[in-house]
């Protein structure tokens, strides 16, 4: 049978975002001179999870800003806002700790359809809440009442959220990927499910395509499919920061868009490809996604974290060390592969067969 869903076909072309990072980069690039031996001044490390700055005394500040995506149309349908702030916490942490950084902050940006007391009460319980997991403050941000822009499933229910995050790491204490070397083991931590990525192909297949209804039971599972989809993101702060404070760590990637794809933003300043051969089952939300959209293993594993939400890379030595860490947290973790010296950085998943 052939393939019938792809994310570029529903509208998310990932080569494409790719470009657009490039000439995003280009131009903004330029602008690095403008504090250039002052504070404030960026580190130029290009295309990681998080920007970097200088504020003195070999003290740097790591930045990121994000949203939740298209989750919040599964949120509208189901009428429940109360953790889509806990996404919108984790999707900036956990990239920002990417470099070896603590988060200690955050702003939000909250754009509605229409100014509503209750939506933004429910809203605000799932910021605090995915800020307390994290240890985070929220200190601020912005609300903006923009009808003609903001459209929703729900009349009147249309909004958007997103934040920055800081966080502050020393200068010597910064993870970018260029000391992994060739064996170095990637340790797996499980995801909750589908976290906050690919939810335009997600959609497009389980409720336009396979028609299945957000309070019907998901395939072979005792929840529902709104419940699954809406399943808050694994925050990874905590556990992250007390294997980095205890371990050697060398590389560290959130699998979200684009999915494994995200290994190679650490892989390739010291040339270095991974092979993946020991990865979890999957939960049940990928396997229906795949199977009611036919998609191929190789779309999946390059827009889905597939049951792995965050990979750290480490020596050999320092694995069971990691794992005993990880597991006082209650997140499962598992050795999924190794780094291997590549020039192109590839990416291979053995068991199914997927090189990205």
């Amino acid at each position: 049978m052939s393939e019938k869903f792809t994310y570029a076909k529903v509208g998310v072309n990932v080569n494409e975002v790719s470009k657009i990072h490039s000439i995003i980069w280009d131009h903004i690039k330029k602008t690095f001179k403008f504090r250039e031996r002052k504070i404030g001044a960026p580190l130029d490390i290009i295309g990681h999870f998080a920007g970097l700055i200088e504020i003195g005394n070999d003290k740097i500040l790591s930045l990121h800003v994000d949203g939740v995506g298209t989750k919040i149309l599964v949120a509208q349908l189901i009428k429940k806002f109360d953790t889509i702030g806990i996404d919108l916490v984790a999707m900036c942490v956990n990239d920002t700790i990417c470099v070896g950084a603590e988060p200690i902050s955050l702003i939000d940006y909250l754009a509605v359809q229409k100014p509503d007391r209750q939506l933004t009460e429910e809203l605000m319980k799932g910021l605090v809440k995915g800020a307390e997991i994290a240890g985070i403050s929220i200190v601020g941000g912005e609300t903006a009442v923009i009808p003609e822009m903001i459209r929703g499933e729900i009349e009147k229910k249309g909004f958007d959220l997103a934040g920055m995050c800081v966080g502050i790491v020393e200068r010597d204490k910064i993870i970018t990927g260029e000391k992994i070397q060739s064996n170095d083991v990637v340790l797996g931590l499980s995801s909750s499910g589908i976290h906050s990525n690919g939810f335009t192909l997600a959609r497009k297949v389980l409720l336009e395509s396979a028609k299945l209804k957000l309070d019907e039971k998901l395939p072979d599972s005792n929840r529902t499919v709104g419940e699954e989809l809406l399943e808050p993101t694994q925050i990874y702060a905590k556990p992250v920061l007390d294997i980095i404070k205890n371990c050697e760590v060398r590389g560290l990637a959130h699998i979200t868009g684009g999915g494994f794809l995200k290994l190679k933003r650490i892989g390739k300043i010291p040339k270095i490809g991974f092979v993946l051969d020991n990865l979890p089952e999957p939960q049940l939300i990928f396997k229906a996604i795949q199977k009611f959209g036919r998609i191929s293993n190789q779309e999946m594993y390059r827009t889905f974290n597939m049951g792995t939400g965050f990979c750290i890379v480490l020596s050999k030595n320092e694995v069971d060390k990691a794992r005993r860490i990880i597991e006082k947290y209650n997140i499962r973790s598992s050795v999924i592969g190794r780094a291997v010296a590549d020039p192109q950085s590839k990416l291979e998943i053995k068991p199914v067969g997927v090189i990205l």
